[in-house]
């Protein structure tokens, strides 16, 4: 991908309304732009990221027999009113009208709507168990809309829905799933804590919260410096330096951004609904349900909190924006930008690469590489005439003089 056809409009200046520094460095580098309070539009070097962590998020969701589809998002009153949440979910909720005065809502979650889907098809145990997911853009009319990516009117998530004959099927398809999601962040080389939390407006007997740790997180989690232990101080709230309830080890405190959330939701919704089946001995029960979510957009911006330096991104290799960043510090037309360009287009047979071919000072093409966090950059300066290339990676500022591109390549791939 030549530089100059990507559009990444950098600022030079950080916007005022950006507290956290992954949100100035989302708005600086190009990323994304604000169109409300909220809400923004994903521009390419975003979208591209999206795109990575939501392949992710289907590796892992697919490979434990989970099917992807997509529900509207436009959702009637008259389901809202059926699990009796219109009421209950408050401001948050996006409502509206159509012409002839019918009542709608933009969905923030879709439990209504897959249990009214499911309801008409799925009537006997023999469909069961079923796990239906979505990545879909959601609405929450937000009180105050702050940092970013990470608490907007408008974002992108991954719900998913399972559906089961008894708890104990629920369980097995509950740890599944709490394992994907695992291996998903872990994916993302993210550092977090599974931590016991308040099933709030979404409801059921238990959930626990994927949290993200970061300074900027707007939760506070307790756990155990010795052992698994974690809970949302809604649930606990336990001194620094108390025992911690297990056993093990003492507690301590620390910043958490809610990124995953799962739930074993029961008959919750399926009970008032009337999403019955019929059971082995040919009783009618209610379907029983789990609901799993994770915010795409916002684990964007965490991903991001824990992997900056200073003003500069360090995207971790599977979700960063391209593999290789090629810049030549000589203008078009040079020997060494030949050269340069030579090498961007065999390594683009097997590696994302950004080639800058802008006509800028290296000043200017350092800052926006810095902003743009590719781990692997190759620089083609003034010893591209001895044959030396320049490689840096900058997860650990390592750099290292390479001889020809055989070289490059073959670090590269180890």
């Amino acid at each position: 991908m030549k530089q100059t056809l990507l559009f990444a409009p950098t600022l030079r200046e950080i916007p005022k309304e950006a507290e956290a520094v992954s949100h100035q460095i989302l708005l600086k580098g190009g990323y994304i732009k604000q169109l409300a309070a909220g809400v923004y539009t994903y521009l390419p070097l975003a979208y591209r990221i999206i795109r990575k962590i939501e392949d992710i998020v289907r590796e892992e969701l697919n490979k434990i027999g989970c099917t992807e589809f997509l529900m509207p998002t436009m959702q009637p009153k008259d389901l809202w009113v059926e699990s009796g949440r219109w009421n209950d979910y408050g401001k948050e909720l996006m409502r509206l009208s159509d012409r002839h005065d019918r009542d709608f809502c933009l969905g923030p979650t879709h439990e209504e709507v897959v249990t009214s889907l499911v309801r008409d098809f799925i009537t006997s145990y023999k469909k069961l168990p079923l796990a239906l997911y979505q990545i879909q853009t959601k609405f929450r009319d937000e009180f105050r809309p702050r940092f970013g990516l990470m608490r907007g009117r408008e974002f992108i998530m991954k719900d998913l829905y399972t559906f089961h004959a008894t708890e104990e099927d629920l369980d097995i398809w509950y740890h599944k799933v709490r394992k994907a999601y695992q291996n998903i962040f872990d994916r993302c080389d993210l550092h977090y804590r599974i931590v016991n939390a308040a099933s709030g407006n979404i409801g059921g007997k238990h959930s626990e919260e994927f949290m993200i740790l970061c300074d900027i997180g707007e939760d506070t989690i307790v756990y155990s410096d010795e052992s698994d232990f974690a809970s949302n101080t809604e649930l606990c709230d336990l001194p620094v330096g108390a025992p911690s309830p297990d056993g093990k080890g003492h507690i301590k405190h620390a910043k958490g951004i809610e990124a995953g959330h799962i739930f074993k939701l029961g008959t919750k919704y399926s009970e008032p609904m009337k999403a019955y089946f019929v059971n082995q001995n040919q009783e009618q029960k209610p379907i029983i349900m789990g609901c799993y979510g994770i915010g795409i957009s916002r684990l964007l911006m965490a991903i991001l909190e824990q992997h900056y330096d200073g003003s500069k991104a360090i995207w971790p290799q599977e979700v960063a924006p391209y593999t290789i960043h090629i810049i030549p510090l000589e203008k078009e037309g040079s020997e060494s930008f030949a050269l340069a360009a030579s090498l961007a287009q065999k390594l683009e047979q097997k590696y994302e690469v950004l080639f800058d071919d802008r006509d800028e000072r290296p000043g200017v093409k350092f800052n926006d590489a810095d902003l743009i966090g590719i781990n692997n950059r190759i620089v083609v300066g003034k010893k591209a005439s001895q044959g030396i290339l320049e490689y840096k990676r900058l997860r650990d500022g390592l750099m290292i003089e390479f001889s020809n591109f055989e070289e490059i390549a073959s670090y590269i791939e180890k």
